[in-house]
């Protein structure tokens, strides 16, 4: 479990790094716990995988000001868990759910019994992500969403996906840009 917690961990400094991701921000957190243990998705997943994966992710985000935001698994047709005050914050509408391993998945209950004052809500616009053994986050990002190759690129047997975004190009050949 501790290289578990590592590789998260160090796939959230990477991902702040080249994203630029910062206080304030969300990224959204797609997990299948049984990928990383060498299964197929939906069939072996673990809470203890689960911590560590969420608490070496929540150990970088947490210390810059990032909001994790955790998807659930398609048993709760991917809705999001994240602290109450950012949903708030946001004016998203919380839903009622309390994920469990079977319904939500082992990574959205761990975050779901980790967060301080954890809300549901159906969707959510990141502004970037992570996507843990093809979970398919990318409803969960705002429109933009840019790939980015990280080096820290598995953890535990699971293949590592991530995203940035960014605003939207518009006007025409007489527009400038940032």
């Amino acid at each position: 479990m501790q290289n578990i917690f590592n590789q998260a961990q160090n796939a959230a400094k990477e991902l702040i790094e080249k994203s630029g991701v910062k206080n304030g921000d969300i990224v959204v957190i797609g997990c299948s716990t049984s990928e990383v243990m060498g299964k197929k998705i939906g069939t072996s997943g673990t809470l203890e995988t689960a911590q560590a994966i969420f608490d070496g992710l929540n150990s970088v985000f947490a210390e810059n000001g990032i909001y994790l935001a955790a998807q659930c698994c398609e048993h709760l047709n991917r809705a999001i868990i994240i602290e109450s005050e950012k949903a708030d914050m946001l004016g998203l509408e919380k839903v009622c759910v309390v994920p469990h391993p079977h319904a939500g998945g082992s990574f959205a209950t761990a975050a779901y019994h980790a967060m301080k004052n954890p809300a549901a809500v159906e969707e959510i616009k990141a502004d970037a992500g992570i996507d843990i053994g093809s979970t398919l986050i990318g409803m969960h990002l705002k429109r933009v969403a840019v790939p980015l190759r990280l080096e820290n690129n598995v953890i535990g047997e699971a293949k590592l996906n991530a995203a940035r975004t960014r605003a939207k190009y518009i006007g025409g050949e007489r527009a400038k840009y940032e």
